[in-house]
């Protein structure tokens, strides 16, 4: 059994999901999901709901198991960091860099606590992926009306994340947010590249967007859905041709569900403020960093 512990908003929820779901199906073994750190985690809720995965939660005495292991149930998290990986049964993800380490363990039993965030971890099962990370709730009637504008056009989303990149200090001296220079550039060079295209502007602030970006060529500012339908947009975001992403793993997500099979994706150069962090392995290397 494979358990992925669930944190964070939509986008690194998919993260974890899909490194699990890699795991489980190298090994042939069930995949259960923790959403347990959202009872203390209040910023975003449990968000996979809406999507075609297999959804069966671990319960508290499985978690338990995998997370403390003896007869007295006496090594802890600390004391399972010292044993060599494939002894562990619960792995908390020690470098953002892609591991390969991960990947080679060969317990049947593990707990996978981190965010994952590199396609290093699951690009083999992209396939499987592609279905699973498919929007199965019903579009309503104007969703409906965008994702059939959107198939009509040379539709390129572009992501402007603010939210608690901005209104949360502990947040924004991690990530900080992408300046309007970075969309001004990729979207001169999507200009270049795609005939006619229309952007189809996501944000979680779209008055900050409307008011801001002033783009010479035709947009759409995407504002009607609200933030508990968030994965409308993402499904939209996805149906588009090309992407400008932010700094964010909501769009990384949209840029990578796209099915044009010859995708162009602009992508931050600097992904955190933090520089300490090594975001190598985080953007594909076919996209395109400015």
């Amino acid at each position: 059994m494979i358990v992925a512990g669930l944190t964070g908003g939509l986008g690194n929820q998919l993260f974890e999901y899909a490194l699990a779901r890699r795991i489980s199906h190298d090994r042939g073994l069930p995949l259960k999901l923790d959403i347990t750190g959202f009872d203390i985690y209040r910023l975003h809720a449990y968000s996979l709901q809406n999507f075609s995965i297999r959804q069966e939660f671990a319960d508290p005495a499985e978690v338990s198991r995998l997370k403390s292991i003896g007869r007295r149930h006496f090594l802890t998290r600390r004391i399972q960091k010292l044993l060599p990986i494939n002894r562990r049964t619960w792995i908390v993800e020690r470098q953002f860099k892609f591991d390969p380490l991960i990947l080679r363990t060969t317990r049947r039993q593990l707990y996978l606590q981190g965010y994952w965030q590199s396609e290093e971890y699951f690009k083999d099962i992209r396939p499987i992926l592609l279905r699973e990370l498919m929007v199965t709730t019903e579009p309503d009637a104007v969703n409906r009306e965008f994702a059939a504008r959107i198939s009509e056009l040379q539709a390129v989303s572009l992501h402007i994340r603010r939210g608690d990149y901005v209104t949360n200090s502990t947040t924004a001296k991690v990530h900080g947010v992408m300046p309007l220079n970075y969309y001004h550039h990729a979207v001169r060079e999507i200009s270049d590249l795609v005939p006619n295209p229309h952007f189809f502007i996501f944000s979680d602030d779209p008055p900050w967007a409307r008011d801001h970006l002033a783009l010479e060529l035709p947009f759409t500012i995407m504002g009607h859905n609200a933030a508990d339908r968030n994965y409308e947009d993402l499904r939209l975001m996805a149906l588009c041709r090309h992407h400008i992403i932010a700094n964010s793993s909501f769009s990384w997500w949209g840029a990578w569900l796209c099915q044009n099979p010859d995708p162009i994706v602009f992508a931050p150069e600097k992904w955190f403020s933090d520089s300490s962090l090594d975001t190598s392995d985080l953007i594909p290397s076919r996209w395109r960093r400015i």
